[in-house]
């Protein structure tokens, strides 16, 4: 099972950034771009990858213990970024540094239920948009339509543990599904 970990933003947050994101897809280009869609957009706090289900108890419970240690989060998105022209996104603000450590925390669990984790510094961000293979679309313009947006400030209270479940094969535009595992509390 293809798993990850994540917090979702605040519905009043989700719809600053669905006006945000209704702006940049009327530009001609938004077209060649894939997506995250509405139900796609989470934090990833921790990406697991392809998780063997003998060791989903050892995991759950290695990313309870991490919840249970972080304090509920104050954060807000703000402004926009790209990783070159394959990925758009969407920063963070607030309680950052206590996210990264929280991130940190949820890897290291993972690490100690067997999982390999890539060892990649935490980057609060969430994915708006894809490039296309074999499509070449400059993403700085749609970055900088993204300087100076900011949502609502929400209160990050839970993180959950999320199956990625790949869209049937051929279907043009299709998302990933995404079925929450478990849910945790932060702080309890």
């Amino acid at each position: 099972m293809r798993l990850f970990v994540a917090l979702w933003p605040s519905q009043e947050a989700l719809r600053d950034l669905t006006r945000a994101e209704n702006r940049l897809r009327a530009s001609p280009d938004a077209q060649s771009l894939r997506w995250a869609g509405e139900g796609g957009h989470h934090l990833t706090l921790a990406f697991l990858g392809e998780v063997a289900e003998e060791t989903l108890p050892e995991l759950t419970a290695r990313l309870e213990r991490a919840a249970r240690r972080h304090a509920p989060l104050a954060l807000r998105l703000a402004g926009g970024g790209r990783f070159g022209d394959r990925t758009l996104w969407v920063g963070v603000e607030g309680d950052v540094q206590a996210l990264g450590h929280l991130a940190d925390s949820l890897a290291a669990g993972a690490r100690r239920a067997g999982i390999e984790m890539e060892d990649r510094p935490f980057r609060a961000h969430l994915t708006l948009a894809r490039g296309r293979p074999h499509r070449h679309t400059a993403l700085r313009p749609f970055a900088d339509l993204l300087t100076g947006f900011t949502s609502h400030e929400w209160t990050a209270d839970h993180i959950a543990l999320v199956q990625s479940h790949p869209p049937a094969p051929g279907t043009s535009g299709a998302q990933p599904h995404y079925e929450v595992l478990h849910r945790w509390p932060l702080g309890h």
